[in-house]
């Protein structure tokens, strides 16, 4: 009884972690912030281009800085290049689009929650 458990433990993590994953490539392909921000851990890793990396910021103070970020240079979408899992840990890569050049970004989910969002 006890290993059933653990296999239905085990398969409800891997469900969660894909249907968040799932909803930050969807938040992205839409240019959603907002909805973006509700993947983000209690504290999130955030690098934009030029600036130095601010680390362990709250969820809240993360998804005002993405948010601004996001509306300030026009974000309209995501095209995914790269997306792996390993160990708990997801991977997301791909460019931002704008009516410009475009930013490349870098997501780490470890447990489903959106630990790193890197973009330059």
């Amino acid at each position: 009884m006890k290993k059933v458990f653990t296999i239905i433990s085990i398969l409800f993590s891997v469900s969660l972690f894909a249907q968040n994953g799932d909803g930050v490539l969807s938040a992205l392909k839409e240019g959603n912030a907002a909805k973006f921000g509700n993947f983000f851990s209690s504290k999130v890793d955030v690098k934009f281009p030029q600036k130095t990396e601010l680390k362990g910021l709250s969820r809240e103070d993360a998804s005002s800085a993405v948010s601004s970020f996001f509306s300030s240079n026009n974000i309209s979408g995501f095209d995914v290049t790269s997306q792996r899992e390993m160990d708990g840990t997801m991977y997301i890569a791909g460019k931002l689009k704008n009516n410009a050049q475009g930013y490349n970004l870098t997501v780490m989910l470890k447990n489903g929650s959106v630990i790193t969002v890197r973009i330059s």
